[in-house]
């Protein structure tokens, strides 16, 4: 089996980033990354092309992740809390989801985050305080604060 040189043009799961250069087989580059206008041949003038995507690349990065920095730093001292029903011995009437902690660090705090970028591997079932781990950035996780009370 032969290899082909390529730049990727957008990101792709499992093979890079945009402006990588990574070396693929003909048949995968010709059918199904050149067709889709994911990579382009690594000529010498895609090759400064592909310097150029990588520096873009970099200052988005650094800039994505001071961003990720600074709203860590507003709510990893923040505590959210999340009035719900409850019955005997704080078992809760429904759960505490991803979206219903994104909705109310929304309304307590003014910060919009996505709920995938909770990491809560099941549903909050009781009353008490919790650590939910947030990762804003491949470089920026930090723990998000979760107070369910009896409303």
């Amino acid at each position: 089996m032969s290899s082909v040189t390529v730049i990727l043009r957008a990101d792709v799961d499992g093979l890079g980033k945009r402006g990588d250069v990574v070396s693929v087989s003909k048949g995968y580059a010709r059918n199904f990354l050149e067709p889709r206008r994911l990579a382009l041949p690594a000529t010498d003038g895609a090759m400064a092309q592909a310097e150029s995507m990588r520096r873009v690349r970099s200052i988005k990065d650094a800039k994505d992740r001071e961003a990720a920095e600074e709203v860590a730093r507003r709510l990893v001292a923040a505590t959210i809390t999340i009035p719900v029903r409850a019955g005997e011995g704080g078992r809760l009437f429904g759960s505490v989801t991803a979206a219903d902690v994104v909705d109310a660090v929304a309304e307590q705090s003014g910060i919009e985050i996505d709920r995938r970028l909770l990491v809560l591997d099941e549903p909050i079932k009781e009353l008490g305080s919790f650590q939910v781990p947030a990762r804003l950035h491949a470089d920026v996780e930090f723990p998000l604060t979760i107070e369910v009370v009896a409303s």
